[in-house]
């Protein structure tokens, strides 16, 4: 079983060779999407001996996503993860999130920083207490999905849902969109719990909402 795992990255020089090197030993391969970056991001992510891609513009994570899925569909991947690089989740979690892959139990699951809070405390507080719930509550009104964890973007899927899965979201709001074409699918969900070290604050509010409106003109025009 061939396991590949996607790690778009943007600006990410002081974080990218630790995230990679810590993925390494669960996958058998690692795809580095650098979607334009300023800084050394490619070239230190290249000297790690995997496979590095580069957007020549940036077009967000969404974009780095769907570059490097369509890229390990090609490679024969039988498990595909996404995995952030910026360093706030752990590798150990991997294990976690493909057993029900493995199992046959799920098309795709998704890790949730919220099955056991008290992993993730350190959570801002308006993320936690606003900017969760009120996606939470779009996804449940406007898209017939109620998860735990809306915006989660450490996920590992088969080859059969990443072909099926088709978003078009390039920025952050893709999370939701991905969902949404799972469910479309009649994909078999499932969410497993994962921890996240919060080295900063991520997403701002101002970036949150950006995120709600661009899914509720995406449902819109749809």
């Amino acid at each position: 079983m061939k396991i590949i795992c996607i790690i778009p990255a943007y600006n990410e020089a002081e974080n990218i060779v630790a995230v990679i090197n810590s993925v390494k030993p669960l996958v058998d391969e690692v795809i580095v999407i650098d979607d334009c970056s300023n800084d050394d991001t490619f070239l230190l992510a290249k000297q790690q001996g995997i496979i590095a891609l580069k957007h020549i513009i940036n077009l967000g994570q969404g974009a780095a996503l769907k570059t490097g899925t369509k890229y390990a569909i090609r490679e024969n991947a039988d498990i595909i993860i996404h995995f952030d690089a910026d360093g706030q989740f752990l590798a150990s979690d991997i294990k976690t999130v493909i057993e029900p892959l493995i199992n046959n139990q799920a098309d795709i699951v998704f890790g949730s920083r919220f099955i056991n809070k008290q992993d993730n405390i350190a959570m801002p507080v308006m993320k936690r207490c606003v900017l969760m719930p009120l996606a939470r509550l779009i996804n449940k009104l406007f898209f017939n999905i109620n998860l735990t964890d809306p915006q989660s973007g450490f996920r590992a899927m088969t080859k059969l849902a990443a072909k099926k899965i088709d978003w078009q979201q390039d920025r952050m709001a893709h999370c939701s969109e991905i969902l949404c074409q799972v469910v479309k699918h009649n994909l078999r969900i499932k969410e497993v719990p994962i921890k996240i070290i919060y080295n900063n604050f991520g997403q701002r509010f101002s970036g949150g909402v950006k995120i709600l409106v661009d899914l509720f003109l995406a449902k819109l025009i749809s």
